[in-house]
């Protein structure tokens, strides 16, 4: 949702400069590179050395394979090319829970409050000088939106949205005749790819409620960032949950594995779990990660405290409140977390983690593609109306005209 209502009129004025202003030269001696006179960032940032290699399993180079086509609520069904969530012969997810050697914990931090959008708000935790490009990760927003608010016609590429609605309902819309609802406790996972443009929309709520929900931008590997849109609705009853009532312990397993509980398969294109957990005062739980993963938590509710290392190496725990996040290192089987037993709320957390992309990241808004060639193309082709954005011209949402400005 970042910079997409103000991205068509930024395109727009960059047009209207280019004739001035070298764009290639720009990008190439600057990180953050600003046209003063179209108030225009780009921000580029290069790809991070990881503490660990990637598993051999994922092939991120190869040609992509089409297996079962994946149907979903907007009745757009697109071959499934992305890679499995769950990694095949993976020694930390082998591990017995007694054995899992906590993962450190390398920061953790308040989610601040701002505006965003038209008339939202949303609390960024992931995309910010905090947090920024956590490989696959490029954003993370806690959205607050009310009716007559919201993120109208606006564009994407190179990228997954995943949009988790905890309160309320949203409506969304694209170029190409999709249309439907996600509503509390459903999902949208959305591969934007070479190219869409889309409008999401609160609806309004009987008692005037606002809608609440997450969104998290997801990196999509190199070889997949031109493949076609495709979207996928993970309805809440889809959606397995994994109990322990005696601990105190519910996990809804939207994206891979507790226990002995998997998720729905093919999802999202690139590998990420997601976990929504709720624990009760003096519960405790251990959950296993995918090795090499990047992981965190981001609070809801209450407070919980994860373990910060073993306990051998002096690891400590951390209490962790509501709306921070807590970000792991990559060493270790998993995460460790409790609940003090004189909380005075359940806590809830989303867990999330995902395989880290070995790519180089350059990102304008919502293009976010690999290279300083490709955003600058990315822009032309959204402008020309080519390579993806065809449809776009002269489309206009039905849902984004409910805005009031």
């Amino acid at each position: 949702m970042r910079f997409i209502l103000t991205t068509s009129l930024a395109v727009c004025l960059l047009a209207a400069v280019l004739a001035f202003v070298d764009l290639r030269a720009l990008l190439s001696s600057t990180t953050t590179a600003t046209i003063s006179a179209a108030n225009i960032f780009l921000t580029r940032c290069l790809p991070r050395s990881l503490a660990r290699p990637v598993s051999s399993w994922f092939n991120l180079s190869g040609t992509a394979s089409s297996r079962a086509m994946a149907t979903n609520g907007n009745s757009n069904a697109t071959p499934f090319e992305g890679l499995p969530v769950i990694p095949p012969n993976d020694p930390a997810l082998d591990k017995p829970e007694q054995d899992v050697v906590p993962r450190r914990i390398q920061q953790k931090f308040l989610a601040i409050e701002q505006a965003e959008g038209a008339g939202a708000r949303v609390r960024r935790s992931v995309g910010t000088a905090k947090l920024r490009n956590f490989s696959p990760f490029l954003m993370l927003d806690h959205f607050t939106i009310s009716p007559g608010a919201g993120f109208p016609d606006h564009p994407h590429r190179g990228q997954e949205t995943i949009t988790y609605l905890l309160q309320g309902a949203v409506d969304h819309e694209d170029f190409a005749g999709n249309k439907g609802r996600i509503s509390k406790g459903d999902l949208q996972f959305m591969t934007a790819g070479r190219g869409i443009m889309h409008a999401e929309m609160p609806a309004a709520n009987p008692d005037g409620s606002a809608n609440v929900g997450m969104q998290l931008w997801v990196d999509l590997p190199r070889r997949l960032k031109n493949c076609e849109p495709r979207y996928r609705d993970l309805r809440a009853s889809e959606i397995p949950v994994w109990r322990d009532e005696q601990a105190g312990v519910e996990v809804k397993v939207i994206s891979g594995r507790r226990r002995d509980v998997e998720s729905v398969a093919e999802l999202a294109y690139t590998p990420v779990w997601l976990l929504d957990v709720t624990m009760q005062p003096g519960a405790s739980m251990t959950q296993n990660l995918p090795s090499g993963f990047n992981a965190f938590a981001y609070m809801l509710s209450g407070a919980a405290a994860f373990a910060d290392g073993p306990a051998s190496d002096g690891g400590q725990t951390q209490l962790v409140p509501q709306y921070h996040n807590v970000v792991f290192g990559q060493d270790g089987d998993g995460v460790v977390a409790s609940v003090p037993p004189d909380a005075a709320e359940p806590a809830r957390f989303i867990l999330v983690a995902g395989l880290p992309l070995d790519q180089p990241i350059v990102q304008y808004g919502p293009f976010v593609v690999s290279s300083r060639e490709e955003v600058y193309q990315a822009m032309m082709d959204f402008r020309g109306y080519a390579n993806g954005f065809e449809r776009a011209r002269d489309w206009e949402s039905e849902i984004g005209r409910t805005m009031a400005f």
